[in-house]
């Protein structure tokens, strides 16, 4: 946790902290709510297009404020990746990448919450919630500020968790897998289809229904720092992005 000597890291984002934009936050959940949907098809019917399609939607998520905010940095980026994509899809390795998507994705969410519990650093957690109450992280009752380092690292655990299945299933896919695609018969091998299941399925429900057990059992133990599930949920998001760019720094 931070020192009593300098402000929490938390702290120092709130004052700063805007709120996405409704446009923003519209086309975000857009663009998230299509990904699944365009990497089942593409997996399932082995096509190379809404493979490359499904990228795309990635990348527009990742880009979308500085889109949005006309940055001539992230009009490059996007400009530079339109024709990569569109030679990508033409090619028989464009099923390689999406199946791999979802490891990386997971695996740098996993390494975001572990880099808070350095030491000098505030817990992920713990910066959530300095935020949403507008509180500092020395003011936390000691059992919060120990609750908000446990579940910060079993978040760790369960993201990095998810990224290793995940990137198994991606190397021994069967067409377009990793390993496949490069000539090697992998040590046991799975459908594209099973690959899509559990990667835009499966990864949702367990991170889903861990949110919504630790929510619970949170409500038990702290019950005058919860205001009910809706209160939370919105709050957390209207949270933008540039808060999770500086709490993962």
């Amino acid at each position: 946790m931070s020192s009593n000597t300098r402000p929490s890291d938390a702290a120092r984002l709130a004052p700063r902290e805007q709120p996405a934009s409704p446009r923003a936050q519209r086309l975000r959940v857009l663009f998230v709510l299509l990904y699944p949907l365009l990497a089942h098809l593409a997996a399932v019917g082995g096509d190379s297009r809404l493979a490359a399609i499904a990228l795309g939607d990635i990348l527009l998520v990742m880009l979308l404020d500085g889109l949005l905010a006309k940055r001539l940095r992230s009009l490059l980026l996007l400009l530079i990746a339109i024709p990569g994509l569109v030679l990508l899809s033409r090619t028989s390795f464009a099923m390689a990448p999406l199946l791999i998507m979802p490891a990386l994705l997971l695996a740098i969410a996993a390494l975001g919450f572990a880099r808070t519990l350095r030491a000098g650093k505030t817990p992920l957690i713990a910066s959530i919630v300095e935020v949403l109450e507008g509180d500092d992280a020395n003011n936390l009752p000691a059992p919060l500020r120990r609750y908000t380092r446990g579940l910060t690292l079993a978040w760790a655990v369960l993201l990095g968790s998810l990224a290793l299945v995940n990137l198994s299933l991606a190397l021994c896919a069967v067409p377009g897998g990793v390993l496949a695609s490069v000539g090697i018969t992998p040590p046991f091998s799975v459908s594209n289809t099973q690959w899509s299941w559990f990667a835009n399925g499966f990864n949702y429900g367990i991170v889903g229904v861990f949110f919504l057990l630790e929510f619970a059992y949170r409500r038990h133990c702290f019950p005058e720092r919860i205001h009910g599930f809706r209160h939370f949920a919105t709050r957390l998001a209207r949270m933008g992005p540039s808060f999770w760019r500086r709490a993962l720094h």
